[in-house]
């Protein structure tokens, strides 16, 4: 537990998530400091130094004026964290646990040794490689660069090795660390999404499973809670993202994506761990938001709460539509016509797919909020 009189936690990375962490670091009397790595970032109010996150005496200044650094992304270069450690700062989640999110070879292969379920899956150096496993697979599969890619980049549906020509050239695939990663394509009935928070006195809490739709590789909406779940399926998941957190030593915001399958399995597809888009609903409907948990969790504070604040919640991203719609315009209108919704954007330039904000209503009827919560989209995009 930190034991300093003013509660200081350092963020690396000032996007999006950054910035819905201030809210509760002021409710909490938590000094938030941001490592920005530009100027005019989405978490500009709170960005106390500028500078590049991949040289290390920017990071190690950065950490003098902090109790615990975390992270806005998952891109810091693990020597620079393993560095920091060993000077004896807390950094959570831990270099050891991010290596897993960094590559998602590695996290298989941890998975793997973990007994979790998951696609089939395997490592290609080559082309001949790639062709056998789509030859065994049915004739199609899901290839991925193990380093970098998100939101829909870094992954290719491939029929066959030609697809992948240039990922399986020498100089680029000495750039994804030697290999790709090719998985089954799985028949799925839908994406589930199980958040989770572990602190590193090893407290664990989970909030319920939400569905989620993605559009163009792109979160797009997000329903909790997952509408239909059984409660054998809520319990497996539950119990999916403790053995991860446990198993990976994660700490913070821990988000597991998943497929849920035909005959009712649930397949983990992807892993985050810091706060994640599918939890961004939990700010209005979640008695503990993930941002605050996340806070707490870093700071090795008891954790709050998961339970909804009604019996459903919806979150639908606001995806920019060209350069000039920041959706600061339209704000009247909506709030005058569907005053129960709670807005929020996230101070960046307009550009066409680039994650703008979200919407997110809760109420007793998933029907009745999530007409209102689109509606309510409509108007900003449109006016």
């Amino acid at each position: 537990m930190v034991n300093s009189k003013r509660l200081r936690v350092g963020v690396i990375g000032a996007g999006q998530l950054a910035r819905m962490m201030t809210v509760p670091a002021i409710n909490l009397a938590i000094d938030l400091n941001v490592l920005s790595e530009a100027e005019g970032s989405s978490a500009a109010l709170a960005t106390t130094v500028v500078g590049d996150y991949t040289k290390f005496d920017v990071v190690k200044e950065f950490a003098k004026s902090v109790d615990v650094i975390t992270f806005d992304h998952e891109h810091v270069p693990l020597e620079i964290l393993q560095k920091l450690e060993a000077k004896g700062v807390s950094v959570q989640p831990p270099s050891k646990a991010l290596a897993f999110a960094q590559n998602k070879l590695h996290m298989r292969r941890r998975l793997s040794e973990l007994n979790l379920p998951m696609p089939d899956w395997a490592a290609v150096k080559s082309a001949a490689e790639l062709e056998e496993f789509i030859a065994n697979h049915g004739g199609v599969a899901i290839l991925k660069t193990p380093i970098g890619g998100y939101d829909g980049k870094g992954v290719r549906v491939v029929r066959e090795a030609a697809e992948a020509a240039d990922w399986l050239k020498p100089e680029a695939l000495s750039r994804f660390g030697g290999e790709l990663l090719v998985e089954e394509k799985v028949e799925f009935v839908r994406e589930v999404a199980q958040l989770s928070a572990r602190n590193p006195s090893g407290d664990f809490k989970a909030w319920p499973l939400v569905q989620t739709t993605q559009s163009n590789g792109v979160c797009a909406e997000v329903l909790a809670p997952a509408p239909g779940a059984t409660p054998a399926m809520l319990e497996l998941a539950v119990a999916i993202a403790s053995h991860i957190s446990e198993g990976l030593g994660v700490t913070g915001v821990l988000a597991v994506e998943m497929f849920q399958t035909l005959d009712g399995r649930l397949l983990i597809n992807e892993l985050a761990m810091r706060p994640h888009n599918s939890g961004h609903l939990t700010i209005e409907g979640s008695v503990t938001s993930q941002f605050e948990q996340h806070l707490r969790a870093v700071l090795d504070l008891p954790l709050g709460d998961t339970s909804l604040t009604a019996e459903h919640a919806i979150m639908v991203n606001l995806l920019g539509v060209d350069d000039k719609n920041n959706f600061v315009e339209h704000y009247g209108k909506a709030m005058v016509q569907h005053p129960s919704v709670k807005i929020h954007t996230y101070g960046k330039s307009a550009r066409a797919g680039r994650k703008m904000g979200h919407v997110t209503a809760v109420g007793p009827s998933e029907m009745a909020i999530a007409s209102e919560v689109w509606q309510a989209v409509g108007v900003l995009l449109k006016g």
